[in-house]
């Protein structure tokens, strides 16, 4: 299976509209968050992506909430918003986790805490592809000296062993990929990078 994976565009529709181009190349897309800009522009740039024809999973960031993201999706037949459930998608698992983990210092930020993040990652999947918005604690996270990824996050990927590992959120790390355990890890930023698993 061919994947193609992409994070963090914040409004930008001429990224979208590239990666609407790519993704005739992939199986499957995954949008790891951050579609919005502080909650606007949400509906414009799904409206760009969903002229992907190809079954999407996406996440919230924390630039945009869970709900506001199935309701610009509502319309994209072959999208699936996942937060804290699995789907399976041409016999491949799929399990999505979006905002910020740990929480961040802006007010307007959709965010968990890392006991609210832990609980909804319970359910994932062994042998999943894990999407999250927010990336594990000390891997592909790093800003200005400080490792702002989720402790949640590393846990469940210590723990269940994903296939492949997609985040983005610290935009810093953006095409930065790491290892735990077999677990590629991998924070693919608004350009599109594509995966075979």
């Amino acid at each position: 299976m061919k994947l193609l994976a992409f994070s963090d565009l914040h409004r930008d529709r001429r990224a979208a509209e590239r990666l609407v181009q790519m993704a005739e190349e992939a199986d499957v897309v995954i949008g790891a968050g951050d579609f919005a800009i502080m909650h606007k522009g949400l509906e414009t740039t799904i409206e760009a992506l969903s002229a992907i024809a190809v079954p999407a999973v996406l996440v919230p960031g924390n630039a945009e909430t869970d709900i506001e993201l199935w309701q610009a999706c509502a319309s994209w037949k072959s999208a699936q918003v996942l937060h804290g459930q699995a789907r399976e998608v041409a016999g491949v698992q799929f399990f999505g986790l979006g905002g910020g983990v740990p929480p961040t210092p802006f007010p307007w930020s959709f965010d968990l805490s890392e006991d609210e993040a832990a609980a909804k990652l319970e359910s994932c999947p062994e042998d999943a592809v894990l999407v999250v918005h927010s990336p594990p604690k000390g891997y592909v996270d790093e800003a200005h000296g400080h490792h702002l990824g989720s402790e949640a996050v590393l846990a469940v990927i210590e723990r269940r062993q994903p296939v492949l590992a997609v985040c983005g959120h610290i935009h810093q790390c953006w095409g930065r990929e790491a290892a735990i355990g077999t677990t590629p890890v991998v924070n693919v930023g608004p350009d599109g990078r594509f995966f075979e698993i």
